[in-house]
């Protein structure tokens, strides 16, 4: 059985934070292999979200916020949805499925610079994006969940000790 996991918000912002810095990584080796500078083509990708929220010219800043909110709002998504056990693999899943249908079914039709960037790779970055993010997570979860445990412990004993 699946359990779905509703993580803190912290959690998801950092999840969310951390994809969405590696998650090009993939792309990136691509376009090493190909022999293509993978910063140009980095700031092509970004330049093409900023496509997403202000339509016309694509520029550097406008896909830097755009691609920060669509993580955001994906981290959220992938936060409250994620089940508990294999949750890397889920959000990789996940996050194949989204750049699926982002990439191959809703840029054609309506974001052309999107639609022109190699699909490989960018399929590769989404599946990073939903890895990564289930992993930083689902890191963070445990280190606060700890942190609580040790705190409750910590006051248990001191309970204990004016008794």
């Amino acid at each position: 059985m699946l359990w779905v996991v509703v993580r803190d918000r912290r959690a998801i912002l950092q999840g969310a934070a951390v994809a969405s810095v590696v998650s090009g990584v993939p792309s990136s080796a691509c376009a090493l292999v190909r022999g293509r500078d993978p910063r140009a083509e980095g700031v092509t990708a970004t330049r093409a979200i900023g496509t997403l929220v202000w339509p016309g010219t694509p520029g550097l800043v406008r896909g830097m916020l755009a691609h920060g909110a669509v993580s955001l709002a994906i981290g959220g998504v992938l936060g409250v949805t994620l089940p508990r056990r294999q949750s890397v693999v889920w959000g990789a899943l996940a996050g194949l499925a989204i750049g699926w249908v982002n990439l191959a079914v809703i840029a054609p039709r309506r974001y052309p610079a999107i639609a022109s960037l190699p699909l490989g790779p960018q399929l590769a970055d989404n599946a990073a994006f939903g890895a990564i993010f289930a992993a930083t997570a689902r890191s963070a979860s445990a280190r606060r969940e700890h942190g609580r445990r040790e705190l409750r412990r910590t006051a248990t004993c001191r309970l204990r000790a004016l008794g």
